[in-house]
Parts: C-alpha cells; sequence; structure tokens
C-alpha cells in the first residue's frame, strides 16, 4: 500500500519544472529562466535523467543567444540517451523515451538554421523525420509533424523566414 502510494504521489521537482514552464507560456521569460536555473542547480550535472532532459528542454526556449539555446537543446539530448522507458513511465505511464527524440531533434535542427549552420540543420532533421513514428495520431504528434515540414520548406528557401 505505501509502495502504491509512492509511485501515485507526484514528482517535486516535474512538478517545480512545470511552473518554471508555465511562467515562461505566461511571457515572464526572464523568470522562467532564473527558476531553471536555479533548478539546474539542484538537480547537478549528474542528477536525474528526466529531470534535467525536461528542464534542459525548455531552458533552451528561454535563451536570447542562439548558441546558449543549442547548448541546452544539447543537454537535453544527452540526457534523453541515458533514459529508460521505466523511469519515463513512472512520471507518466503512456510516455516512453523514443517519442521525446522527434522533438530534441528537431529543436536541434532549428537552433542549427538560427546559427546558419544548414547542413547540420537537415541533419537533424533527418533524425527528427526517422523518429517520428514514435508520435500518436494526435494534437502534440501533428504539431510536430508540421514543425518539421515548416522548417523543411525554410531550409530549401520555401519558407519566407
Amino acid at each position: 500500500m505505501a509502495e502504491q502510494r509512492e509511485q501515485a504521489a507526484p514528482d517535486a521537482m516535474m512538478t517545480r519544472i512545470g511552473q518554471a514552464v508555465m511562467l515562461h507560456h505566461a511571457g515572464d521569460r526572464d523568470e522562467a529562466r532564473d527558476r531553471f536555473l536555479n533548478l539546474w542547480a539542484e538537480i547537478g550535472e549528474d542528477g536525474d535523467a528526466l529531470h534535467r532532459c525536461t528542464l534542459a528542454h525548455y531552458m533552451a526556449d528561454t535563451q536570447d543567444d542562439p548558441a546558449d539555446e543549442l547548448a541546452w537543446d544539447l543537454r537535453a539530448l544527452s540526457a534523453a540517451e541515458e533514459l529508460t522507458d521505466g523511469r519515463v513511465a513512472e512520471h507518466h505511464h503512456s510516455l516512453a523515451v523514443r517519442a521525446f527524440y522527434p522533438s530534441l531533434h528537431l529543436n536541434l535542427a532549428a537552433d542549427y538554421v538560427k546559427l546558419g549552420r544548414n547542413e547540420a540543420a537537415r541533419s537533424q532533421l533527418g533524425l527528427a523525420r526517422e523518429a517520428v513514428g514514435a508520435l500518436g495520431d494526435d494534437s502534440y504528434g501533428d504539431g510536430i509533424r508540421a514543425a518539421m515540414d515548416r522548417l523543411e520548406l525554410q531550409l530549401n528557401g520555401e519558407g519566407g523566414c
């Protein structure tokens, strides 16, 4: 019984990361970035891979410098490579690590575009496309696929960006 309660208990760090994400989505980018930095200091470079992956993924979106954004997205990918489906399922039973990769590689591709590194962007976009089968036929999966298509158009000079 106590074991069931432990499994059902929310992950306090994921809750705190989610609160910072909400701040960012509400438009308080600087406060979100500050909170992410404080949480990163708590988690540490060798902390829980799910926490590091999630935080780095969202921290990247708060960066002003594309090189900094790339560094955080690379941290997110590195942490994802340490994750297991078991650890991810502890957070949410329907998640699988492989479903993280389309978004992670898409973000890296977008970073490389911002840095004018189009071949690296194409490579990451290719990895995102290879991993896209892990996504469901839902609004999240549709959004990732649409973002891939937009980025591909941009890379081909058809995106108008």
